[in-house]
């Protein structure tokens, strides 16, 4: 595996076929031909060389989003986007909150203003960026799906490049027959915009210490089905929250259900800041379907797709450094996302537009230095997006003491433009909450068993990853490195009763007996991983680390 690898040189390169990227280079594209039209020959920016690559089989096929979208940055970016035939699916018609218990609900006076979505969309995520990368690759961005950045490429502490991963490795890291080396793309600004808790992103901000002097990021986890409804179902844009239930008082997250015409989307956010070791996400989304309020407008519905996606919710002050010498972070990589208006794809892109506004300057000055680049973080604080993120940076912070603290946070929050009772309200990462099985629930006390799925509205997690559409290639190198296996097999089944068991959605992590018969051990299923990042967020010892598997692997999100 000593070949040379082959070297492909641009002028910018965007990480990621999410919103963020794909806004990022239509605009870029878009600038430079304004630009091109007003200059004098000779002076302008002729031969500029535009790339993106995404670690997805096919654009979309790892994008997923509840989702509402906010038009205020499609509006900016293509404003003719309805004659342009943009795919965003029913308009909200209404909104309604609902706090649900076990088998009731109480359905709230009023909408919280954060959560009304009159002039919104309800779209699939995953058939939106579809359509954006249409648009980009008939504007001349040469996008290559398929190709996963594992690896940023630095000259001193400049960023230079990346590298994708190699393809044909055997799970004993030996070379197949149809080996390829992965390919150094070089480019004299990169653009990470790989999504949530991206791997390219994290090894940024561990080298130039991106978040030194912030707050720590937390995290939720969102878990999402979409059901085919029968033909004679309406299509009524109708808009569901709901607080409690299946959560307790002191966990963070909700539920949501938007009728989207001849689809139903549906599922369960999860705060990864809770306490109890135990704690299944996935279990808990089961629940929530079983409650009548849900349940009744499944009934004759199908179960078309699934995917669980982790979601950053740290807000303002957990945001990382954005700039740094040949590179900037947009989008979930740079932590965009209002968490209580429940929304990030507007946030992100407008941040891949101001990243395109930023990188022109550079390629006019020649100047990709971070002096140049910092101006990025400036227009985002000064824009709507900016403004926005300020109003709601203490939010998630503010259910550290439980959902009615949190709501009364959140109260007095909106009324003080975001400040609440003190500001920056205190955080911490959200796996050292998580406490020991003793110390939580008493020595020896062991999980619920589990939840019989009915295979008609509850499904069991091995179920959920086939609506996934996800694929691996089966022999190579686990894209889930384990630091100390001991821990995982001696210390964490003492101390936690092996968690990611519980928080894995799709069941990658298993508790199995021993082939010897004594005892039991963690058995990984990569797999079956559908790319959440949720092992890599939420286990207590930091242990594991999520990297791209190879190009191409993962879920297949068609209407997602």
């Amino acid at each position: 595996m000593s070949e040379p690898r082959e070297r492909l040189e641009v002028d910018v390169l965007f990480v990621g076929a999410g919103p963020a990227c794909l806004s990022g280079a239509l605009h870029l594209a878009n600038l430079i031909q304004a630009h091109n039209r007003k200059s004098l020959p000779g002076k302008g920016l002729e031969s500029v060389s535009i790339a993106l690559i995404e670690k997805g089989r096919e654009v979309g096929a790892h994008t997923l989003s509840g989702a509402i979208l906010d038009p205020i940055a499609l509006a900016e970016l293509i404003p003719d986007y309805r004659e342009r035939n943009a795919p965003l699916g029913t308009a909200v018609s209404g909104d309604s909150v609902y706090y649900l218990t076990e088998g009731s609900r109480f359905r709230l006076p009023w909408v919280p203003p954060p959560l009304n979505n009159h002039g919104n969309s309800l779209i699939s995520l995953s058939r939106f960026v579809r359509w954006l990368g249409e648009l980009v690759e008939a504007r001349g961005v040469d996008l290559f799906a398929g190709f996963a950045g594992t690896e940023l490429l630095f000259e001193g502490e400049r960023l230079v490049g990346v590298r994708t991963g190699d393809k044909g490795i055997d799970r004993e890291n030996r070379p197949r027959p149809s080996w390829e080396p992965g390919v150094d793309v070089l480019a004299k600004v990169v653009v990470l915009g790989e999504g949530v808790h991206g791997s390219l992103a994290g090894q940024a901000v561990k080298r130039l210490g991106l978040d030194r002097g912030k707050a720590p990021q937390v995290y939720a986890l969102g878990v999402k089905e979409v059901w085919e409804l029968p033909e004679e179902s309406p299509g009524t844009g109708e808009v569901i929250h709901t607080l409690g239930y299946p959560l307790r008082q002191e966990e963070f997250g909700g539920g949501f259900l938007y009728h989207m015409g001849r689809t139903l989307s549906l599922g369960l956010v999860v705060g990864l800041d809770y306490k109890d070791p135990f704690l299944d996400p996935h279990r808990q989304f089961q629940r929530f379907k079983s409650h009548p309020l849900i349940a009744s407008r499944l009934a004759g519905a199908r179960l078309a797709a699934y995917g669980a996606k982790a979601l950053p919710e740290g807000g303002h002050y957990a945001m990382p450094r954005s700039y740094f010498d040949g590179g900037l972070l947009i989008g979930d990589s740079a932590g965009l996302v209002n968490s209580m208006r429940l929304k990030g794809i507007h946030l992100a892109m407008k941040s891949g537009m101001l990243a395109a506004e930023t990188v022109l300057e550079a390629l006019l000055k020649d100047d990709f230095s971070e002096g140049t680049l910092s101006r990025y973080p400036r227009l985002l604080a000064r824009s709507w997006a900016g403004r926005e993120l300020y109003r709601v940076r203490n939010f998630h912070q503010g259910f550290e003491r439980g959902l009615v603290w949190g709501l009364l946070q959140a109260g007095l929050q909106m009324a003080t433009g975001g400040r609440g009772w003190k500001d920056p309200l205190p955080s911490r990462p959200g796996h050292r909450r998580m406490r020991p099985i003793a110390a939580y629930h008493g020595a020896g006390a062991v999980p619920s068993s589990p939840l019989q799925a009915d295979g008609k509205t509850t499904f069991d997690k091995l179920t959920n990853v086939y609506y996934s559409g996800t694929r691996h290639e089966e022999d190579q190198p686990s894209h889930l490195r384990i630091s100390d296996p001991r821990i995982c097999q001696e210390r964490c089944p003492q101390e936690f009763g092996s968690p990611c068991q519980h928080f894995c959605p799709a069941n990658v992590y298993e508790v199995v007996p021993r082939e010897d018969g004594k005892g039991r051990r963690l058995q990984i299923n990569p797999s079956n991983c559908v790319h959440c990042k949720t092992c890599d967020i939420m286990d207590p010892y930091q242990v594991i680390t999520w990297v791209p598997p190879e190009g191409g692997g993962g879920p297949n999100y068609v209407n997602l």
